[in-house]
């Protein structure tokens, strides 16, 4: 790992460094994770830290329909009893990065339902769209929608391949509506050739770190939190989610 990325990751982590090591051995509290994190006063990472294995364009990788699940029965399960806990009905949802399932509780019955993907075939497949838009948030994530648009967005397993997270989490704050909120749900699974380098250099609690501070570093946002989900099967299942102002 260069010098430069130890550095950046060690002011990240601040007060919680000494912490995490003495959860070794121990389940470690992920909702203590982000509860008063020290993050340094400027976005500690390089455009390196955003660089990838596989730089082509990412329309090619993703030109192919993979119709399938990307996270084990006990992972998908969990986060649907969560939406399920958290939407209430008639609630407008937009999901980012989104593919053929959104894993939303299927006996809710949600308002306006939006999908942003990179494969046409999936996003036409996902029965719990109203509607979606093909479009690679990395090339232009500017959100095609008004101000104030959603009570909630979603992104699943995805912002590891996000390399210009900042102004995805940005547009994300516009649309939402106040008091809205972004739902970002991470497990242990990536196309390592489209993640991210500093993701490929940390572990599961550093990821919940540098997603929030993507949030801290935006702006704008409150109630910042993390949290384990119950999952019955190998993959973990991690929320970190923040409300906008």
């Amino acid at each position: 790992m260069c010098l430069a990325l130890l550095m950046a990751l060690a002011t990240l982590r601040g007060f919680a460094d000494a912490w995490l090591k003495m959860q070794v051995g121990r389940r470690l509290d992920v909702s203590k994770i982000l509860e008063s994190p020290q993050f340094p006063p400027l976005f500690p990472f390089r455009p390196n830290d955003f660089s990838r294995q596989d730089e082509s364009n990412d329309s090619a990788f993703y030109q192919d329909s993979r119709l399938v699940y990307h996270i084990d029965n006990g992972a998908i399960k969990a986060l649907t009893q969560y939406y399920s806990d958290n939407f209430k009905p008639s609630d407008d949802v937009l999901d980012i990065c989104s593919s053929w399932v959104s894993h939303y509780p299927k006996d809710l019955k949600l308002g306006r339902v939006a999908g942003i993907g990179m494969n046409q075939f999936e996003l036409k497949n996902n029965k719990q769209l109203t509607e979606y838009k093909v479009q690679d948030l990395n090339m232009n994530p500017i959100l095609p929608y008004p101000d104030n648009s959603f009570d909630y967005v979603t992104c699943c397993v995805s912002a590891d391949y996000l390399i210009r997270p900042l102004e995805v989490f940005s547009e994300v704050k516009r649309v939402l509506k106040k008091g809205g909120s972004f739902i970002v749900s991470q497990s242990n699974r990536c196309f390592p050739t489209k993640a991210i380098n500093i993701w490929l250099q940390t572990n599961d609690y550093e990821h919940i770190f540098i997603i929030g501070s993507y949030f801290h570093y935006t702006g704008g946002y409150t109630k910042l939190q993390s949290l384990q989900l119950h999952t019955t099967e190998i993959d973990p299942m991690y929320i970190i989610r923040a409300s906008k102002l």
